[in-house]
């Protein structure tokens, strides 16, 4: 498998945070604590180490979350040093996605592995460094997380009930497993893998815990350790931020003041904060919290709380209050004796937006760490590349472009009028200037004609192109289609393909490969070519 690298700044798929961020742009220095460099995780440590976390807490809860997911003994002494005050996490998070959803969520996850195994090193056995992936349970919002993309289909599930997703039955997964069934076949490496997600998501009850069996079955054995935050004892230590919140809406004052001197910068609103950014949370429901007048009211619902009554109502049962994107990663840092966390540009880029408040809250601000990202090409689609003449990282590009090059590289002759119109351009300025000092008016009236004779050279030129090709119709065809298959809708392939038929293709090895291929911190979007 043949590893390249393509500088992100040629990646025209990225958004311009993403982008800023990750090419370091001294825009963005403000917004962030840690530069991206192996050698400040020692000064990390030093900093998250006066953080006080509720590591028991953290331990008992995870013993238990694992207490019915097989082949997990080997987690259990990992579980365990997250008692000690030397042990440290790093972490990355999602919502659990159906048959984990598109492919960066694996990239997520293993990058966190990859980072963790490079900060042991460093730190040797002074301690411990523990990868955690925290499932987004409590995110409500199911049109995100209920389908995959999956050979030139869309399977999708519809539970049939509202709520938090990680609370959601498996129950109604019937359907789809049999559908995944069908479109994987009867070859072994179907068959092996089809039981693999039926065992997740038929011996478990919820969707939470469904992901975390199948993602352990996945990756628990680089040790990876699975966390899902959505418990009473943790909502109990985040109580103080978030009776700060319902009391005194300090989130919307600072982000709003981060995102304005991030606007004035040129980077766009990532998550607009409102008044109050929590929701009140049951089995069922996930709703918005709102203040009218001295009554706070949850949306879709008749709760309303005088203040005295929502604090009171807070402390006896916190379980009920549920961060929104704004405090997620707040919530996330005070449980978490955590040094680095993993994500995606977008969503880096939102917590670009919340430095100031983990300064308010005393809440020590982590490394972030983008996540890798990888293109794969299989053997095919590599051949096909090097007979149209094009590199992987030149296929970044639109697939018109790509048309346009592939007609001007292969073309009888010379269709490109670049050059031709270039020339004219000095000619017609030539005339304007003898124009100009015969009779200014004259000036005028050549630059007219000028630009009306360079439109029709213009219109020429894309009549040769059109005309070659009609000559190369049935490869520019077959050009427009490996474009779409390595990157859907002119997106990227991470973003819409799921794992399973990488991994029908290559098996456990698909796994060994990107733990091999993606290294922490390392600068470009990763392409796999099978030559």
């Amino acid at each position: 498998m043949l590893k390249k690298l393509v500088p992100f700044e040629k990646v025209p798929q990225l958004a311009k945070t993403d982008l800023a961020y990750a090419t370091g742009v001294s825009h963005l220095v403000p917004f962030f604590k840690y530069d991206l460099r192996q050698d400040v995780f020692h000064q990390i440590i030093q900093d998250k180490s006066h953080a006080v976390v509720p590591r028991q807490d953290i331990a008992d809860v995870l013993q238990r979350q694992y207490a019915n997911i097989p082949n997990s003994d080997f987690i259990r002494p990992l579980i365990e040093s997250l008692r000690e005050e030397n042990t440290y996490t790093v972490t990355t998070a999602h919502q659990p996605c159906l048959f984990t959803g598109p492919l960066y969520f694996i990239y997520k996850a293993i990058t966190t592995i990859n980072l963790a195994e490079a900060i042991q090193g460093i730190i040797g056995p002074a301690g411990k460094i523990v990868p955690i992936f925290v499932l987004g349970s409590e995110d409500h919002d199911i049109d995100e997380v209920n389908h995959i993309n999956l050979f030139h289909k869309t399977v999708t599930w519809d539970p049939g009930t509202k709520g938090p997703v990680g609370k959601l039955s498996t129950e109604t997964l019937a359907p789809v497993l049999e559908q995944i069934s069908t479109i994987l076949g009867t070859s072994d490496g179907a068959r092996n893998l089809y039981k693999r997600l039926d065992d997740a998501y038929t011996q478990h009850k919820t969707f939470g815990e469904a992901t975390r069996a199948l993602l352990h079955d996945l990756l628990g054995h680089y040790g990876l350790v699975v966390l899902d935050m959505n418990e009473p004892v943790f909502k109990k230590s985040f109580i103080p931020v978030m009776e700060q919140e319902l009391t005194t809406q300090v989130s919307i004052k600072l982000v709003t003041e981060t995102v304005e001197k991030l606007n004035q910068v040129g980077f766009k609103t990532q998550a607009t904060p409102r008044e109050i950014n929590l929701f009140y949370m049951t089995n069922d429901s996930r709703e918005r919290i709102v203040k009218e007048g001295d009554t706070y009211k949850v949306l879709n619902s008749d709760l309303s709380f005088s203040h005295d009554e929502i604090v009171a109502h807070l402390h006896e049962h916190p379980e009920h209050f549920s961060p929104n994107v704004v405090l997620r990663p707040l919530f996330q840092e005070t449980i978490l004796p955590n040094l680095a966390y993993v994500g995606g540009g977008g969503e880096l880029a939102y917590w670009l937006e919340r430095k100031s408040l983990f300064d308010h809250f005393g809440i020590n601000y982590p490394m972030l760490v983008r996540r890798n990202s990888v293109l794969w090409i299989d053997r095919d689609s590599s051949r096909k590349l090097e007979r149209f003449g094009f590199t992987a990282s030149q296929f970044f590009d639109e697939a018109e472009s790509l048309v346009r090059q592939f007609v001007e590289n292969n073309a009888a002759t010379d269709v490109n009028l670049t050059q031709e119109i270039n020339d004219f351009d000095k000619i017609i300025k030539k005339i304007a200037q003898k124009a100009l000092a015969i009779d200014p008016t004259l000036e005028s009236a050549v630059v007219a004609d000028g630009i009306k004779l360079r439109n029709n050279l213009e219109q020429w030129g894309g009549r040769l192109i059109r005309a070659e090709k009609q000559k190369h119709e049935v490869v520019l065809n077959q050009l427009r289609a490996l474009k779409e298959k390595l990157f859907p809708a002119n997106g990227l392939q991470e973003r819409y393909d799921n794992f399973i038929p990488f991994y029908l293709r290559y098996g456990e090895r698909m796994f060994d490969i990107l733990k091999e291929k993606m290294l922490p911190l390392e600068h470009g979007f990763i392409v796999l070519e099978d030559t």
